[in-house]
């Protein structure tokens, strides 16, 4: 039994048997659980990007306060900006759940919609995951620089987001029609 059949608690050998079952309702299962997956995934990576980016903000405040400055706002939106990633799988998610409506596309389809689910919550997670490791050094850097390069540190974090908008649309575009 491998590593990766025993997380998920049967062994390979059942894997064939599962593949052919003729029940639809696991291959709804498998359909739902991309859609889950995705808003998950999302939701996690945003987490973790806020997450990142709020420690630095922390840190950047307290620094501010010793030294007798102003606490800037401005990281507040350096902060919040990973949980647009969220927005967009459920976005794919609520589409995806017009599908499930008609079972026989449902069990049609259920590859693909556990393969949307997966790839849209991966590029989501990484895209807000990585936006917040970007925020938190721009927080840094802010702080370091007195608050110059707000507009760059927004570019780049807008770039990043750009992928979670990418990853959106183009999993909205694989969505079977119902």
């Amino acid at each position: 039994m491998t590593a990766l059949a025993a997380f998920f608690g049967f062994s390979v050998l059942s894997l064939p048997i599962l593949l052919a079952a003729s029940e639809p309702s696991f291959w709804r299962f498998l359909a739902e659980m991309g859609d889950v997956l995705a808003l998950g995934m999302a939701a996690l990576g945003s987490s973790i990007g806020i997450g990142m980016a709020g420690q630095a903000a922390a840190g950047a405040w307290a620094k501010e306060a010793r030294a007798g400055r102003n606490l800037s706002f401005t990281y507040i939106i350096l902060v919040g900006m990973p949980i647009s990633q969220t927005l967009y799988a459920m976005i794919v998610m609520n589409n995806m759940r017009s599908v499930f409506a008609n079972m026989d596309v449902t069990v049609a389809e259920a590859g693909l919609l556990l393969g949307i689910g997966i790839s849209t919550g991966m590029g989501e997670m990484l895209s807000a995951w990585m936006q917040g490791l970007i925020g938190a050094a721009g927080i840094r850097a802010l702080s370091d620089g007195e608050g110059k390069g707000f507009a760059f540190v927004i570019i780049a974090m807008g770039i990043v987001e750009t992928v979670g908008i990418f990853t959106m649309v183009f999993m909205l575009g694989m969505i079977p029609s119902v």
